[in-house]
C-alpha cells in the first residue's frame, strides 16, 4: 500500500529553520571562544565556578573571558532543548514511548554514575539533566502524525548528536590537562567538538530543507541519467573536501599556536617556507601575536600550507560545480541559484582567510572565517541532497521519461516529457 507523502507544515518548517539559525549562532559563539582562547575561562563542568550553570551570578560573567564561555554553555543548553522539541514534533505520537524510555534510562544512569565513581559526577549530572528534559518531552501529549520517515531518522540523529556534543564540550574542560599518546586531551576533544558541530549543523539544515514547501511538494523523479549522476557525485565529493578543510582548520585553531605564517599570498617571503630548525626558531622570534600560547613548530607551518593548498582546490571544485549546476535542467530556476550562492560564499570565505592572516588573526575576523566555512559546508550538503532527489540533466537537452498510468483495463503506458 502506497502512503501519500506528508503535507507541508509551515510551523514545523519554521521551527526547523529556527533551530538551524540557533545552531549557526552557537557555532559562532564557540568560534569566539576559541578565537579568544578562553575555552578554560570556566574551569569546571557542568557547574560554573561551583554554581548551578543557570544560576551563575552575573558579576562573575565579566572577568577573564567568562562571558564568551558561559554564554556558549547557556546557548548550547537552549539548542539542546530545541532539538528535543523538534524530534517530538517530527516523530509525532509514535515518538512518545521511546522518549519516555530513553529519558528514564538516562536519568537512572545519571544518578548511578556518581555512586560508582565520584569523578563521574559531572557526567552524571549532565545525563540526569538531559534525561529529565527528554522524559518531560515524552510526557507532552502530541497528536500530529509523524513527518516523512527519512526526516524522522534525521531527527533521531540530531537528537543523539546534540547530547554527544554536550558531553564532548564538557569533557574538553574536565580533561584539559590530561595527555594521551603525547596529545593534550583538551585539544583532541576540542577538534572533535568543533568538527562534530559542523556535521550537526548540516543535519539540522537538512531537516529544515526537507520539511520545506520546495521539497515536500515535489515528487521524486527517476535517477537514471548518467550526466546527472556525475553532477551528484561531483557535489558530494566537493562537499567532502570542504569538510576535510574544516577539520584541518579546527586542528590549526585548537593548537593555540597562533599564526605559523603571517604573510599572504607568500609564506615567510617564499612560495614554500623554509622548514629548517633555524628558520622555525627565527619565526618564533619574529612573531607579533599576543594571544598565542604555544611555540610554532614545523608541523604548524606545514598544516597552514596544506590549508592554503586545499583552499585553492576547493575554489576550483566549487567553480566547476557552479558551472555544471547552472547548465543542468533542474526542477526550477530557484534551485539553480544555489550554485551561484555557493560560489559567492567560498569567495567570501577565501577573502576572510586572507584577512585573518593580514589582521594577525583578529578574533572577530577569524570567527567570521569559521562561520562562512560552516555556511559553505551546509550549502554544498543541501545542494547534494537536492541533486540526489531530483533528476538533474547536465546536457541541457530535454528527455522523455516513461510514466506508467495506473493499472486497469485499457490503460497503456504514456510517454510524458520531463
Amino acid at each position: 500500500m502506497n502512503h501519500p507523502a506528508p503535507a507541508f507544515q509551515r510551523a514545523l518548517h519554521g521551527f526547523a529553520v529556527l533551530v538551524t539559525l540557533a545552531t549557526l549562532g552557537l557555532l559562532s559563539i564557540g568560534g569566539l571562544v576559541t578565537s579568544h582562547g578562553v575555552g578554560m575561562a570556566v574551569p569546571d563542568w557542568p557547574t560554573s565556578f561551583g554554581y548551578n550553570m543557570f544560576a551563575l551570578p552575573f558579576s562573575l560573567w565579566l572577568t577573564g573571558g567568562v562571558f564568551h564561555e558561559h554564554t556558549h554553555r547557556l546557548w548550547a543548553s537552549v539548542v539542546g532543548l530545541m532539538v528535543v522539541a523538534l524530534l517530538r514534533w517530527l516523530g509525532g505520537a509514535p515518538s512518545r514511548r521511546p522518549l519516555l524510555v530513553i529519558g528514564g534510562m538516562e536519568m537512572a544512569l545519571g544518578f548511578a554514575l556518581p555512586l560508582l565513581n565520584a569523578e563521574l559526577r559531572g557526567t552524571g549530572f549532565f545525563l540526569a539533566g538531559m534525561g529529565g528534559v527528554i522524559l518531560l518531552a515524552g510526557l507532552v501529549w502530541v497528536r500530529n502524525a509523524p513527518a516523512a520517515r527519512s526526516v524522522v531518522v534525521l531527527g533521531w540523529w540530531v537528537f543523539w548528536l546534540v547530547q554527544v556534543q554536550g558531553l564532548l564540550g564538557g569533557l574538553r574542560v574536565v580533561l584539559d590537562a590530561h595527555h594521551l599518546l603525547g596529545a593534550k586531551l583538551g585539544m583532541v576533544f576540542g577538534v572533535f567538538h568543533g568538527c562534530l558541530g559542523q556535521v550537526f549543523l548540516v543535519l539540522v539544515a537538512a531537516i529544515a530543507l526537507m520539511t520545506g514547501r520546495w521539497w515536500t511538494q515535489r515528487s521524486r523523479e527517476p535517477l537514471n541519467n548518467a550526466p546527472g549522476d556525475r553532477l551528484r557525485w561531483l557535489l558530494a565529493g566537493t562537499t567532502a573536501v570542504v569538510l576535510l578543510q574544516l577539520l584541518i582548520g579546527a586542528t590549526m585553531r585548537h593548537q593555540h599556536a597562533g599564526l605559523a605564517i603571517w604573510d599572504f599570498p607568500l609564506a615567510h617571503g617564499r612560495w614554500w617556507p623554509d622548514l629548517s630548525a633555524e628558520a622555525i626558531a627565527r619565526y618564533n622570534a619574529q612573531r607579533v601575536e599576543l594571544t598565542a600560547v604555544a611555540p610554532i613548530t614545523a608541523f604548524h607551518v606545514v598544516l597552514q600550507m596544506v590549508h592554503r593548498l586545499v583552499a585553492g582546490v576547493i575554489l576550483a571544485l566549487i567553480a566547476l560545480c557552479c558551472w555544471r549546476w547552472r547548465r543542468a535542467d533542474g526542477p526550477d530556476a530557484a534551485a539553480r541559484r544555489w550554485g551561484t550562492a555557493w560560489l559567492v560564499l567560498v569567495l567570501a570565505q577565501a577573502g576572510l582567510g586572507a584577512w585573518t592572516v593580514w589582521s594577525h588573526k583578529a578574533a572577530d575576523i577569524a570567527t567570521l572565517h569559521v562561520v562562512f566555512g560552516a555556511a559553505t559546508l551546509v550549502t554544498g550538503a543541501l545542494m547534494t541532497l537536492m541533486a540526489f532527489r531530483f533528476n538533474f540533466r547536465c546536457c541541457g537537452a530535454p528527455q522523455v521519461l516513461a510514466i506508467q498510468a495506473p493499472c486497469g483495463p485499457g490503460n497503456q503506458p504514456a510517454a510524458t516529457p520531463n
